[in-house]
């Protein structure tokens, strides 16, 4: 993101702005290992992790630098309850089902507290109760449904209507023992324990493609190419997709807001609401008697949200429920949602035998993420958890259940493909578009995606991505172009921010 005014706070995020960068070396030469790991975010360096304590070596290739994509712009809590998902999953995978979930998330939150224990972590990990609550007194009946169901599943759950946030609420559901953390200072020492340990990592290496067999071979954008026996693509959307999960992932930005308040200030407790456009609330460490508010929401699909208006509603909200609040930072995190709900870990389609995938953590990656690291390990190594079958990504018995979000999610995408080609433009010139901002605009019977930088020098690439062509739109407060269909991201200049696209923007003579 550019740099924005003191009044609307530093365009970075806090976990990223808190520690230093990273410098693993691109891929150079052609390697053999055990398992390759494609995504170098919490699911990737989790898994990475996992395998190489199990004995196996390990390279993980990340496009960019490790823990600095998705995970690096998350709230980072560390919590099993995900808003209303129990009394859901109660409906739609029966008490058992539940009750893996519970299991599973609830066990990813106790394995980050046990390895950061391991390994002497300095994460700043706090225990704090977690709450979905809402202030709509004709919600009351869903969140006393949603807590009944969470202890059914084997959560420390109640229903209450005392919490610690500074206004009232008609109800909420609370659950003990959950968790909040540094999501960089615990997964950047994931990465150094398993280099100790012999795994290696490569930054700067976008895997372009994975041939499956016996042995598989990872190629890269260099040439180089990695051969193992098993991968995992653990690129948050999928970079490979021979099962066509993307038509059952639905991409996601969500806003955030940070604020420092004094301690004394503290709600106590990390929050969410699916009330007012979504808000969740929790706070961090931030010095000598202060606290660093965290709020977010304003969710929008990647292209179609006004990013600007989004953080302007959200820091309203944040300074009329903490008075005297100055934002201190703000930045954007991208999430993809399964359409039944459940993450899609496990073998990547129906004829996997050595290739695997986490994808759909629905907002929820950081426990996702961490027991994905625990299914996969799992999987590879000849033990797989019980609670495997809940995730498998080849589920066909959900596909009738989830035919309504899948049946919508399918209608969006094909609005966008055949909507916005038959636009003239989205604007009519390149002379209309503005310094520091960007449009779509016809050029010699071509549309292009034109960004004027803030000297005012244009800069004009395709406006098709590159993932399956759908039209992209200009995300002005982040300065992105973005693909509406499946929420692959491009820089000005064109290049990969975010899969599923792993190819740049043609770069456009205008």
């Amino acid at each position: 993101m550019p740099q924005s005014s003191a009044a609307t706070g530093r365009d970075e995020s806090y976990w990223m702005a808190t520690t230093g960068s990273t410098s693993y070396a691109p891929l150079a030469e052609d390697t053999e290992v055990d398992v390759a790991v494609i995504g170098g975010g919490v699911a990737g360096l989790s898994c990475a992790w996992e395998l190489t304590r199990a004995g196996r070596r390990v390279a993980l290739l990340e496009a960019d630098r490790i823990a600095a994509g998705v995970t690096g712009y998350t709230t980072a809590k560390l919590s099993s309850l995900h808003t209303l998902v129990y009394e859901r999953l109660r409906r739609t995978r029966g008490a058992d089902g539940a009750r893996a979930y519970a299991r599973s998330q609830q066990g990813a939150v106790e394995r980050v507290a046990e390895v950061a224990e391991l390994l002497g972590i300095e994460c700043e990990l706090e225990r704090f109760p977690a709450y979905t609550y809402g202030c709509d007194p004709s919600g009351t009946d869903a969140l006393r449904a949603e807590a009944e169901a969470a202890e059914e599943a084997g959560l420390a759950a109640s229903f209450v209507t005392e919490t610690g946030l500074p206004f009232p609420v008609a109800g909420a559901v609370r659950v003990e023992d959950q968790a909040q953390f540094h999501p960089r200072k615990y997964l950047l020492a994931l990465a150094e324990d398993l280099r100790a340990r012999g795994s290696i990592i490569h930054e700067r290496t976008r895997a372009t493609g994975l041939s499956e067999g016996t042995p598989c071979r990872v190629e890269t954008e260099s040439g180089a190419v990695v051969t193992s026996q098993d991968v995992v693509v653990a690129t948050h959307y999928p970079v490979f997709d021979r099962a066509l999960l993307f038509t059952r992932l639905s991409p996601r930005r969500e806003l955030v807001v940070a604020a420092p308040i004094a301690a004394d200030r503290d709600p106590g407790g990390m929050y969410i609401t699916e009330e007012e456009g979504k808000r969740s609330v929790r706070t961090a460490p931030y010095g000598d008697g202060q606290r660093l508010l965290i709020v977010t929401g304003e969710t929008f699909k990647p292209g179609t949200g006004d990013a600007r208006e989004g953080f302007a509603r959200l820091t309203s909200w944040t300074r009329r429920h903490f008075p005297g609040t100055e934002v201190a930072y703000r930045w954007a995190a991208q999430d993809n949602d399964a359409t039944d709900t459940v993450p899609l870990v496990g073998h990547f389609h129906p004829g996997a035998r050595h290739t695997y995938v986490a994808t759909g953590f629905g907002g929820w990656g950081m426990s996702g993420g961490v027991m994905a690291g625990q299914l996969l390990t799992g999987l590879i190594t000849g033990n797989e958890p019980p609670w495997a079958g809940l995730y498998d990504p080849r589920r066909l018995w959900s596909a009738v259940r989830e035919a309504p979000a899948f049946l919508k999610h399918q209608a969006e995408v094909t609005q966008h493909f055949v909507g916005d080609r038959l636009r003239s433009s989205h604007a009519d010139s390149v002379t209309e578009i503005a310094p520091g901002s960007g449009a779509v605009v016809r050029v010699r019977g071509r549309r292009c995606a034109v960004y004027r930088d803030d000297a005012g020098t244009t800069h004009a690439v395709s406006a098709r991505c590159t993932h399956l062509g759908c039209l992209v739109a200009f995300n002005s407060a982040e300065r992105a172009w973005e693909c509406p269909c499946h929420g692959s991201r491009f820089a000005p200049d064109g290049s990969v921010l975010q899969g599923p696209a792993n190819t740049p923007l043609e770069a456009r003579d205008i």
